[in-house]
């Protein structure tokens, strides 16, 4: 399947809630259609983690916004090793901690972060020709002229269990969690975490990997030879 999929220019928008599956299918679709692959929500993991180091007040939107404008972030867009640093410190393995996890909603629905990002994000995805792109609002904000658009989405109790087996956290409290972000997500004022109306529900409660990622491409391969 894969190898009908190789369309000299590609956009594809993976949005849905954390623990949907979406960085895993996401890098092996790009993988897949000879891509790169965009990580929207490390972008935000990785602001905040500046903002954490500079101290600063998370209730201040004002002060927020000057360490995202001034932040330098370096992106590496290959789905077999993506990688993040920040004011050229490497922050893969930080930007994934409690810490920055914990804070992060709060940082991305500063609108002006937001306004921020999502220009990087829209350069980059002008800048190559195929690209998967994962996060919040890509099929509504920052791509909306995708080819194909995708909304992952499970069960809580699965994404709960997901998340959990990655970072070997109790699944009660990872699911209460991923609820909290679900709700800060979806109800801030600045590009709320929906579906489009013209992406593609995918309910990967019941699928792996392999599935899921098959039927994308069978989607993608209607699309681009339509």
């Amino acid at each position: 399947m894969a190898e009908d999929v190789r369309p000299e220019k590609c956009v594809v928008a993976v949005d849905g809630p954390s623990g949907s599956g979406k960085s895993t299918v996401s890098r092996r679709l790009a993988a897949a259609v000879d891509g790169v692959y965009l990580d929207t929500g490390a972008m935000y993991r990785a602001v905040t983690w500046a903002v954490l180091q500079a101290g600063a007040d998370l209730t201040d939107p004002d002060s927020i916004a000057k360490i995202a404008l001034e932040t330098e972030l370096s992106i590496g867009t290959d789905p077999a090793a993506p990688h993040f640093a920040a004011n050229g410190v490497n922050v893969d393995a930080p930007i994934r901690g409690p810490e920055v996890t914990a804070a992060v909603s709060a940082v991305a629905a500063v609108p002006s972060v937001r306004k921020h990002l999502v220009a990087l994000q829209q350069a980059i995805i002008a800048g190559h020709p195929r690209i998967v792109v994962e996060g919040r609002d890509i099929a509504s904000v920052v791509a909306p002229d995708a080819d194909l658009k995708i909304y992952l989405t499970a069960s809580s109790a699965a994404r709960a269990q997901r998340r959990s087996a990655e970072n070997a956290s109790d699944v009660a409290a990872t699911e209460a969690d991923l609820a909290r972000r679900d709700t800060l997500d979806s109800s801030r004022a600045a590009d709320p975490l929906r579906q489009a109306s013209d992406a593609v529900e995918v309910d990967t409660t019941g699928m792996g990997i392999d599935e899921v990622v098959a039927y994308v491409l069978r989607l993608l391969n209607s699309k681009v030879s339509s």
